[in-house]
């Protein structure tokens, strides 16, 4: 089968589209077609290895050559021990930690992130559906959002910050977006009641606001910037590790800070389990979650794909065309 292969950590020129031999299921897992995957941060970090903690789990040299966390296509196989899936089944997935999304066939156990496709959705949105939308959902649930609350979103056009917009907005939250002048219009359409320009000074950062939750999708804020906007009580919360690893340090202290009626800061280690993906499906299913998509690659432009999606300009998720169905 053709992959996208990496032998060592870098930037996007160390992928190349090779021959590899295709993988067989195990008992409990199924083998997918895969004929849409995406490009996103997570597979970015994990091709320059950056941040450094990230080589102790995939190793000093890597050891997943095939990168890809995400996926739709068609199932070819099943295990022996499988049930509730059979070939030809559309089928989306997420498989961070063993990838193999960017192939033209992967494996995937059955007793995680893995669901058929609902009726009526197309793979390229299947495909995307996953990776912004589990890390949003994680921020949401890590921060401890409830209905009826308002929250805001910094950074709303990203894979993260689009999907938090629309579950928000699903769970009846009231969302205030922050986004660049020129997506204004997209992040109203996906139900935010407010929309502010970046770098504007209303931009969320003023006193009194009070805001339940400030939930920075991109991880180009801080703590401190939002700190007197958010309520008594009320939580930020990152996806990334922020200056000098600020917000797991300043998480440390949330125990305490919640004793004592402060503002505090939660890291929103991922949730990944067969109940968020169900939760993500029905999402998916009802309208309430659709994934935004920017542009798509074919697999022999993988490189380009990695380029763009690193470049900062995205906007939702950047698709790469596996195989033909």
């Amino acid at each position: 089968m053709r992959a996208a292969v990496r032998h060592r950590y870098g930037a996007p020129e160390v992928v190349a589209v090779e021959e590899v031999p295709a993988p067989r299921p195990g008992e409990h897992e199924v083998l997918v077609r895969v004929l849409v995957s995406t490009v996103n941060r997570t597979d970015c970090a994990y091709l320059a290895g950056t941040p450094w903690f990230l080589r102790l789990v995939s190793g000093f040299r890597p050891r997943a050559r095939v990168l890809g966390t995400e996926l739709a296509g068609l199932v070819e196989a099943v295990g022996a021990d499988v049930t509730g899936y059979a070939p030809g089944d559309r089928v989306f997935a997420y498989v961070e930690g063993t990838f193999g999304a960017h192939a033209e066939l992967a494996v995937v156990p059955t007793g995680g992130m893995l669901a058929t496709v609902p009726e009526g959705i197309d793979l390229e949105h299947a495909a995307a559906a996953t990776e912004g939308s589990h890390y949003a959902l994680s921020m949401i649930r890590r921060a401890g959002v409830r209905p009826g609350q308002d929250v805001l979103v910094h950074g709303a056009t990203g894979a993260i910050g689009s999907a938090a917009v629309q579950l928000l907005v699903a769970m009846g939250v009231r969302v205030t977006a922050v986004c660049p002048a020129e997506h204004v219009d997209l992040v109203r359409s996906l139900g935010a009641a407010e929309v502010l320009p970046l770098g504007d000074r209303s931009a969320g950062a003023v006193p009194g606001r009070g805001f339940a939750a400030v939930l920075d999708a991109v991880g180009r804020s801080t703590f401190w910037h939002y700190r007197r906007s958010i309520a008594p009580r009320g939580v930020y919360t990152s996806s990334e590790l922020g200056p000098l690893g600020q917000n797991v340090l300043l998480a440390a202290f949330g125990p305490l800070a919640r004793r004592t009626g402060m503002r505090r800061v939660v890291f929103p280690f991922p949730m990944e389990s067969a109940e968020v993906m169900q939760h993500l499906r029905d999402q998916l299913a009802s309208g309430a979650l659709v994934p935004v998509l920017d542009r798509s690659y074919p697999l022999d432009e993988v490189v380009d794909a990695y380029r763009y999606a690193g470049s900062g300009r995205k906007v939702g998720s950047v698709l790469l065309k596996v195989a033909q169905g």
